[in-house]
């Protein structure tokens, strides 16, 4: 292969490269604007996140039309071949963090037209850790750090643990507020949509890891979700 041919080749990965992290910056900047828009009611603000989440759908379809390219061109294999597959994987998996916000935005229309609840402050809290764990996770895609990658999927413990703690004080409210269950449901299903967020940011780790070291990363610790131990042991 000449000079000219690998120059090629390592411009076609970049690109997919910089799909992926253009899709990770929007997803990020969707989560904030959602929860923006939450917090204040801001149902202008919520349409645009709404409206948003189609530019993370066409960089999707351009990223599984750069990886395609990639096959079709260089039938990659070994290691650049693990990452190809495994950055069309994260463009789904980011894609859906994208829909979560979607989600999110959803819910404040729901939200606006009830009777005022205040928006549990535990939710922003969870907020905060997914959007760091969007940061993070891109920052190890970008540095190609597998003990990044670790750090990040370990660092989901933290989400699913206040996950748990949110569950139950909003399950609280209810029970203390019958009048208010309807918006305090949502708040309820938008923690669960930040605590995804978390698991797809978690996925994004394991790939990044298994591109760089050709290793799947084990489960190393039980999933700290009690809320799905619950109900499991309920059917």
């Amino acid at each position: 292969m000449n000079d000219h041919i690998l120059s090629t080749y390592d411009d076609e990965l970049k690109e997919v490269r910089s799909i992926v992290i253009q899709m990770g910056d929007l997803a990020a900047n969707q989560l904030s604007e959602a929860m923006r828009a939450l917090r204040d009611l801001d149902l202008e603000k919520a349409k645009e996140v709404r409206a948003s989440d189609k530019d993370l759908d066409a960089l999707e379809i351009t990223a599984e039309r750069a990886v395609i390219g990639v096959f079709a061109r260089r039938a990659p294999v070994a290691d650049d071949l693990r990452e190809v597959v495994s950055a069309l994987k994260m463009t789904t998996m980011i894609e859906r963090m994208g829909d979560y916000a979607k989600n999110i935005a959803k819910r404040t229309f729901a939200i606006s037209d009830g009777s005022l609840v205040i928006m549990p402050q535990l939710l922003d809290n969870m907020a905060t850790e997914a959007h760091q764990m969007i940061h993070k996770v891109l920052e190890a895609y970008i540095k190609r750090s597998a003990d990044d990658a670790i750090a990040v999927w370990e660092s989901d413990e933290n989400l699913d643990s206040l996950y748990n703690v949110t569950y139950r004080k909003i399950l609280a409210r209810m029970m203390e507020s019958p009048e208010h269950i309807s918006e305090l449901t949502h708040y309820l299903m938008i923690a669960k949509n930040l605590e995804r967020i978390g698991d797809q940011a978690t996925n994004v780790a394991e790939q990044i890891y298994y591109a760089i070291t050709g290793d799947n990363l084990e489960e190393a610790r039980l999933k700290n979700d009690e809320t799905s131990i619950e109900l499991y042991a309920k059917k």
